[in-house]
């Protein structure tokens, strides 16, 4: 079965304010960010949304593998078991801090109310991983081009066991989405939050991400041993969390965060 996907739909939403845009469809590759940061290093620096049907060495944060999901169970024809793109485009914010939240609060706001935001680039699901957000820079002459990859489980995963943390299912409040419909409803609307963010920074987006934050209120603990409660994020997105030595900001790529009891949330 050909996956029918809406690329030309998503063209023309995005084109006319991006006229250079493209949108390319593989059946498999590596990696999207991996292939689009090997063509921005060979100086293809134009705006683009690379798509793959599968991915054979996919990449998340802090050097983490990324499955496609299904790898092994799914047959030819079946529907795809997860959305996996990377969206490049030349990008010159005065402020980079907080593009991982404004990627993920649009990928959230255009795909269902129930989706919460993990600091700093996760969409959570009732407790559990629907999806991840790498972001990677390279710098070519005085242009910076970013790459931004976004993986989604569509489907329920068949290789969750051993997982530190439980995946969800975007199927599991849009029944009749498959990774196509998933698309559409998310590429356009992130073209322009991106570009919103590149002009205007996260500190507008600060009250819209705390409506949809996971971690307000819990007790957490750090990669790095550090422990206390979610306090929110500060203007330009980094976490604020209340220590016994009193509010400490987080905003190390190095440190990632975990509630230390998944049921215990105080709310806002």
């Amino acid at each position: 079965m050909t996956v029918l996907w809406q690329a030309e739909a998503i063209w023309e939403a995005v084109s006319p304010s991006l006229p250079t845009f493209s949108v390319e469809i593989l059946p498999e590759i590596d990696s999207t960010n991996t292939e689009l940061m090997r063509r921005a290093r060979a100086g293809q620096l134009e705006p683009v949304l690379l798509v793959a049907e599968r991915q054979s060495a996919g990449r998340g944060r802090l050097g983490r593998t990324w499955s496609s999901g299904g790898e092994g169970g799914a047959q030819p024809g079946d529907p795809l078991p997860s959305l996996t793109f990377s969206l490049g485009l030349p990008l010159a914010p005065a402020d980079w801090s907080g593009l991982s939240l404004a990627v993920g609060l649009s990928v959230v706001q255009s795909l269902h109310p129930a989706l919460q935001l993990k600091w700093p680039n996760d969409v959570w699901l009732q407790d559990r991983k629907l999806a991840g957000i790498l972001i990677e820079t390279a710098s070519v002459g005085e242009v910076r081009y970013a790459v931004i990859g976004v993986g989604i489980n569509i489907l329920p995963r068949n290789d969750a066991q051993g997982l530190r943390t439980l995946p969800a299912s975007l199927c599991e409040v849009l029944p009749d989405a498959d990774a196509p419909a998933a698309l559409a409803l998310v590429a356009a609307p992130l073209v322009q939050a991106i570009r919103h963010f590149a002009t205007e920074g996260f500190a507008p987006l600060r009250t819209a991400f705390h409506a949809r934050d996971l971690l307000y209120g819990r007790e957490l603990v750090c990669s790095d041993g550090l422990t206390g409660m979610a306090r929110g994020v500060d203007a330009a997105g980094a976490l604020l969390l209340h220590t016994p030595d009193g509010l400490k900001k987080i905003t190390s790529a190095e440190v990632s965060v975990r509630p230390l009891s998944q049921s215990s949330q105080n709310n806002p």
